[in-house]
């Protein structure tokens, strides 16, 4: 009889509400019904923004023996068409309206001509979606059954279809709440969206598993949910970096209590200590943060609540539960010392099975001795604190040796001329790979020239890390999340587009 789902409307309000044995019998419902519309294993697209009747196909797929294909209701004809034809869905499920966009024209245009045109499905109309509920059967699944296919927004190519399995999602999230003491009575707002692990795997496997009750945000607006968070009283608050300075600033803007929250926890990289600092003095609590990946459930290190200081700013936390977490040379894949960069992989039971017929991709991430490796670079430290310092793509190797653009860009930061810089590699006759250095000039500074950036540089870092390109932009090209496209940089170098702004 304990609450398990509450939605939270546009104006900050609360609407529907299930118990843990009301949502019960929906999924069951919802399960039924798709069971009797779809063989075991048919794989099924979901698009839609936060709903309840999104978390009813997630639980009632799983119970029919479906895999779930999520899709970003921002996304267009051309973006859906390659999710439906990629994954093979056989059916699409989704919700008329996002965000004041009619999703039906997308979706029937993206499925013309694909198996799931047949089975195109209003969720929130519920005589359509619980149709033939009477006609079918639950059936038992297994452990390592995949249940579910997210896509990767990659900076290049297309993105990889990730296939999770049942196992991996259910225990991954539940051991991230256990570390950050989640239990019955306990209310989680979640303004992630479903369509990605952070909702749909984190907040509500990992609320529903432990008894708690999600608060699910339906459209994110800051002030809306500062009101609801003085009005509700969430013990934990979810979200991205800007979602948390977006609250931060409404509550200080509206004078709203937001104090009742006893912990924030946020997904991605380091947290900024500037805005660990407004947090702890809007809502009297630091941010703990989880990092992973779609590709590992998603949790791979997560920040304790006991943490503090540099641990908590600096730092993405510890192994999560029941897994392995190495940092390991980019070069010969050997384990790196305690404290020395190398590449960030993970092995253990929340590791994805693979990329949809991909197995190419798959092989690439997934080394011989099953260790997943993220891309991401890192050190640890003696006490198993990971630190994130880079990209290993972005790794540029002079003449054998490996320079991280991180440390470059760094020490340029610290130009009172520069306001934004990236490095990336070009290529060179005699070295294989140089630097090059893009960069924006701060307001009212005045550029300087190149031999006063080399100087500059030359007093911080070796000779072998001093750029051999100096490049002046006024703007950077930027993926969808916001960040620096440098293979867009270095391919444009290459082809001479910065020619008149070269040194």
């Amino acid at each position: 009889d304990a609450k398990a789902l509450r939605e939270l409307l546009a104006d900050g309000t609360v609407g529907r509400e299930w118990t843990y044995a009301e949502l019960l019998h929906d999924a069951e419902r919802c399960g039924r019904a798709l069971a009797a519309r779809h063989t075991p294993g048919t794989r099924i697209a979901i698009m839609g923004g936060n709903c309840p009747e999104w978390v009813m196909v997630q639980l009632g797929a799983a119970m029919a023996g479906l895999v779930l294909v999520t899709v970003n209701p921002s996304f267009t004809v051309r973006e859906v068409r390659y999710v439906l034809e990629q994954s093979g869905s056989g059916a699409v499920y989704y919700q008329p309206n996002v965000r004041g966009s009619a999703l039906r024209p997308v979706v029937d245009e993206a499925a013309v001509g694909t198996a799931a045109s047949d089975f195109i499905i209003d969720i929130e109309d519920h005589a359509e979606l619980f149709s033939g509920e009477g006609d079918g059967e639950l059936r038992a699944t297994k452990p390592y059954d995949v249940c579910m296919i997210q896509y990767t927004s990659g900076t290049t190519g297309f993105p990889k279809g990730v296939l999770l399995h049942q196992h991996g999602l259910v225990q991954s999230n539940y051991d991230v709440f256990a570390r950050w003491d989640l239990g019955p009575g306990k209310t989680v707002m979640c303004p992630f969206p479903l369509f990605h692990t952070a909702g749909s795997a984190v907040c509500v496997l990992g609320v529903l598993t432990h008894g708690a009750t999600l608060l699910l945000v339906s459209v994110f607006d800051p002030v809306a949910v500062a009101k609801a968070i003085e009005r509700e009283k969430p013990e934990v608050l979810g979200g991205v970096s800007t979602m948390i300075f977006a609250v931060i600033e409404a509550a200080k803007a509206t004078g709203t209590d937001v104090s009742a929250v006893q912990q924030v926890v946020s997904g991605g990289a380091m947290v900024q200590p500037e805005l660990n600092r407004a947090a702890q003095e809007v809502f009297g609590v630091p941010i703990l943060i989880v990092y992973g990946q779609t590709e590992t459930s998603p949790t791979i290190t997560a920040a304790w609540p006991t943490d503090t200081g540099a641990d908590l700013t600096e730092t993405i936390g510890q192994a999560g539960s029941h897994m392995e977490v190495a940092i390991r040379s980019p070069s010969d894949n050997s384990v790196c010392a305690v404290d020395e960069q190398g590449e960030i992989c993970m092995r253990g039971f929340n590791m994805m099975v693979g990329y949809n017929d991909n197995p190419a991709a798959t092989a690439e991430t997934i080394d011989k001795d099953g260790w997943l490796h993220t891309g991401d670079l890192g050190t640890m430290c003696s006490r198993g604190y990971v630190r994130i310092t880079g990209r290993v793509k972005e790794m540029i190797i002079r003449g054998g040796e490996n320079l991280f653009p991180a440390e470059i860009e760094a020490a340029l930061l610290e130009h009172p001329a520069i306001a934004e810089v990236a490095c990336a590699g070009v290529p060179d006759e005699k070295w294989g790979e140089i630097v090059a250095c893009f960069m924006r000039l701060a307001d009212g500074a005045e550029r300087p020239d190149d031999g006063e950036l080399k100087a500059f540089i030359r007093e911080r870092l070796s000779p072998q890390k001093t750029p051999a390109h100096w490049v002046w932009l006024n703007e950077f090209p930027l993926t969808g999340s916001g960040k620096i496209q440098k293979f867009a940089l270095a391919e444009a170098f290459v082809r001479g587009d910065f020619a008149n702004s070269a040194g």
